[in-house]
């Protein structure tokens, strides 16, 4: 055994001990944390404005601070910019994390010298705990690459300004450095074709133990290592044992991942954002992610169908319940304040706390009443794959509204792996499941008020040219499932079949 891999087996299940302890103190972590944070932002901007040094329960806190989403967090951030101290959270950010949000356009979200090592700390945790539970230290030995964004870095306001993944880039620990690729110089390079054939030329014949990144650039990554050799993953890199991925739901690109592996590895799951990591995947055999009780973020829980109320409920950790849907509200120590992140999660166990992410709260189609949730759009399309045997490369969907004489109807622009036998019959299974997944959606096809859904395969590297034609190919960068209006749908008209 190697040294790496020696040493990391004691220091895991030392981690590992400490997160089980949190899953039994998580309540009285939330509490603390609550109390650490007001002590600390009384004495902000934003502290005095909202009276938080008058604060002592939650109670109390819900009717001083509201809820709010980015744009109207905006003027503080404007402050932080300028170079303002004291705005938020005590002094400046150490950083500004700069995302091209899919609710906002770009924003630049502040973190703090003790709000970083939740971001840090939390990824490592992740790996440790698939350690400790697995037994497998191998993959410390090898090569491990992060498709991430660009680690170099402006300034703004004095403030070193970037992506998240391109800050946390300047975070690995020193013992792992050895092992990380690609190079600093092709990370920092932005076309994500150019410096995909480079991590390519870089990566081939290496031996890769730890693959990270979101699903769909993966997967190009994947490609492009076929193309070149003909060969599986795990023909090239026969020691590959571990991927972790997270920013979008796993399971519609799981099989084919698992196909262009062609071998058994583990996978762990985690749910970064540049406002916090929420969670993640503590064991390869329990449903769900671990919420991130004890690590500067206080929750908040909003019943999903209040999110747009003038006065919505709040809830806390202990007053959540299995099976709801919520919105996502946070509290941290770089300064946010009851801020929204558009995230909404449905918890599978609350002993302990684990979550699964259900959707985005602006991703929802209801222009005809039917409220469908990313959830519920991506169970439906999964469940009809798997009984087809066909795999789905991506996918959005869009309301179709009848002009004139016709009937309206969701439009599903599909790009397969594989295209069904028969596409008619794939389309009336998805649409079935939807049917039985929202009972909204059934009564408006029962009532013959939408005409079942329709699906426009989208060619092959379809959705790849339209995230290259508005400059989000790469990166931490998503296409939504499902909006409620066209704008996605009219774009992609160019790219069906």
């Amino acid at each position: 055994m190697k040294i790496k891999s020696f040493l990391a087996k004691p220091f895991a299940h030392y981690i590992y001990k400490g997160v089980k302890k949190g899953m039994t103190t998580a309540v009285a972590d939330q509490e603390a944390i609550l109390k650490e944070l007001l002590k600390i932002g009384k004495a902000t901007e934003f502290g005095k404005e909202h009276h938080l040094q008058d604060i002592n329960v939650h109670e109390e806190y819900v009717q001083a601070v509201p809820v709010r989403d980015y744009e109207q967090f905006k003027p503080y951030i404007e402050k932080i910019k300028e170079g303002k101290h004291n705005v938020l959270w005590k002094g400046l950010p150490i950083y500004l994390a700069k995302t091209s949000g899919t609710t906002s356009g770009v924003k630049y979200i502040p973190i703090s010298k003790e709000s970083i090592d939740n971001h840090i700390n939390t990824a490592r945790n992740a790996l440790l705990c698939y350690i400790a539970e697995s037994g497998n230290t191998n993959f410390t030995e090898g090569k491990m690459i992060f498709l991430s964004g660009s680690p170099e870095l402006e300034r703004i306001g004095g403030i070193p300004t970037g992506r998240l993944s391109g800050i946390v880039n300047h975070h690995v620990p020193s013992y792992l450095r050895a092992n990380q690729l690609p190079s600093y110089e092709t990370n920092c390079i932005e076309d994500w074709e150019t410096k995909l054939d480079k991590i390519v030329a870089e990566t081939i014949n290496q031996d890769m133990t730890l693959i990270s990144g979101i699903p769909p650039w993966a997967q190009m990554y994947f490609d492009r290592l076929q193309e070149k050799t003909g060969k599986k993953i795990k023909e090239i890199f026969p020691n590959f044992s571990v991927l972790v991925h997270g920013g979008v739901n796993f399971e519609p690109y799981r099989n084919k991942l698992m196909e262009s592996i062609g071998g058994k590895v583990a996978t762990i799951e985690t749910f970064p954002a540049s406002e916090g990591f929420m969670a993640f995947q503590d064991s390869q055999d329990a449903e769900g992610l671990l919420l991130n009780t004890n690590s500067g973020i206080f929750f908040e829980f909003i019943p999903a169908g209040e999110i747009f109320n003038a006065n919505p409920t709040r809830l806390t950790l202990k007053d959540v319940k299995v099976g709801e849907n919520y919105a996502l509200i946070i509290n941290n120590n770089a300064g946010l304040w009851g801020y929204n992140i558009g995230d909404t999660v449905k918890f599978v166990s609350t002993n302990p706390y684990r979550l699964v992410v259900t959707g985005r709260i602006k991703h929802f189609i209801s222009a005809f009443g039917e409220h469908v949730i990313g959830e519920e759009v991506e169970h439906s399309l999964i469940k009809a794959a798997e009984e087809e045997g066909v795999h789905i490369t991506e996918f959005t969907v869009a309301p179709m509204i009848a002009q004139g004489k016709g009937k309206s109807y969701h439009e599903w622009f599909i790009e397969f792996e594989n295209r069904p036998s028969n596409l008619d019959r794939f389309a009336e299974k998805v649409n079935e499941n939807l049917r039985k997944k929202n009972i909204y959606y059934d009564d408006l096809i029962a009532g013959n008020i939408l005409l079942p859904l329709q699906i426009r395969p989208v060619k092959k590297h379809g959705f790849i040219d339209y995230m290259k034609s508005i400059g989000k190919l790469g990166g931490q960068n998503k296409v939504p499932r499902l909006s409620n209006d066209r704008n996605i749908a009219t774009a992609l008209e160019k790219y069906v079949e």
